[in-house]
């Protein structure tokens, strides 16, 4: 068993003048002390990659930084799903007594240290160098051929879309580090600029500076606790050319093995942190999961089933719709916000008193798939 014994994530946005290394610390540094552990205390580190700092072993330097001399350190990349197959890895490297207590970290100035050009430029190599990148296919762009496949096969309007770009931000409302927290309609989201047909400015994750870390651990403090009670991932393509499906993935299996590993079924979830880099990123994983029927994900929204009052709490932070996508560190304030739920921390946010959660992020198009199921004590 291992348990997340310190979690801690920046408010999303622009931290000028702060690089990857200074915004990893600041929220390591947070996680220690909700941990109340002291750098010496830490025996591992897993750390995200950073596309403003592209080191070739950002682990070690980051523990040289920070004044870490693990016994285990390991760097990792695997796109938004970054994050949560660090914890997973974590889990089973506490659990298999590998380390004792490891720290999980990920940030970087995505807004403010690299220019919009460049930030297209190197998010796009995640498409087929040869059949896909040189014809100028960016992210949101793979995204949007998804979105129409999506609109077409379910019957599915833009309108339905975009209610759950409106619920992320109503969510956000109540949270100080939300990079966007000013309320937005459904026509706001139709009349936002266009950015890849059929999705508009409103319907895509804004570009953020920040960071986020945990502690998972073989020990937990008295208290409020966490648990890591089950993971799962599946992986059905890399490039969008070559996925088998443009509307089903490896969510469902992802899933499937994490709740088989925790030993409950999907019925006993009671919070919801799921990746929403796109509002039809959102749509697709929470049918795909079977967490609503096909096609109705955006009417469940509108009718507040996933409202913190709702039935399924998600992404009660706002998500990365709201709350901001600062890359690896992006999902993990999912998981932070998860915590705080879980253990009765969340403040005005707090979604009743949730014992299970399940967390699920994909990277590249809905290529890689890592899910998460967590039990709270509060």
């Amino acid at each position: 068993m291992s348990f997340i014994r310190g979690a801690a994530a920046l408010g999303y946005g622009k931290h000028p003048g702060r690089d990857t290394l200074d915004l990893m610390s600041d929220a390591a540094q947070r996680a220690l002390d909700d941990a109340q552990l002291l750098r010496a205390d830490i025996d591992g580190l897993l750390c995200g990659y950073s596309t403003t700092l592209p080191h070739l072993m950002l682990s070690t330097l980051f523990a040289e930084h920070f004044g870490l001399q693990p016994s285990y350190a390991h760097g990792m990349q695997l796109g938004g799903a970054t994050g949560f197959a660090m914890v997973m890895l974590a889990h089973h490297l506490v659990d298999s007594g590998v380390v004792r207590r490891m720290l999980v970290v990920a940030g970087e100035n995505r807004l403010t240290g690299q220019s919009r050009d460049a930030a297209v430029q190197t998010l796009a190599q995640v498409g087929h160098a040869r059949y896909e990148v040189p014809l100028g296919a960016t992210i949101p762009a793979y995204y949007g051929l998804v979105a129409s496949r999506y609109l077409q096969e379910h019957g599915v309007s833009e309108a339905d879309l975009a209610q759950l770009a409106v619920l992320m931000r109503r969510q956000a409302q109540l949270h100080p580090g939300a990079q966007f927290r000013d309320p937005i309609t459904v026509n706001d989201v139709l009349a936002s600029k266009p950015v890849a047909s059929p999705l508009k400015l409103l319907d895509c994750c804004p570009v953020s500076d920040g960071a986020a870390a945990f502690v998972v651990s073989r020990d937990a403090l008295p208290g409020p606790a966490v648990s890591i009670r089950g993971t799962g991932q599946a992986h059905t393509h890399q490039h969008v050319s070559a996925a088998p499906s443009l509307t089903r993935f490896g969510a469902r299996e992802s899933v499937a093995r994490a709740l088989s590993g925790a030993g409950i079924a999907l019925s006993d979830v009671r919070y919801l942190g799921i990746y929403d880099s796109f509002t039809v990123t959102l749509a697709i994983l929470l049918e795909e999961i079977g967490l609503c029927p096909r096609g109705q994900s955006g009417p469940f929204a509108r009718d507040g089933y996933f409202d913190r009052s709702g039935a399924l709490p998600l992404n009660t932070h706002g998500g990365l719709l709201s709350y901001g996508h600062c890359g690896v560190a992006g999902a993990m304030a999912h998981l932070v916000e998860a915590c705080l739920q879980l253990t009765g921390r969340a403040g005005l946010r707090q979604a009743g008193s949730p014992a299970l959660a399940l967390l699920h992020g994909d990277g590249g198009v809905l290529s890689s798939h890592v899910s998460l199921v967590l039990e709270g004590r509060a």
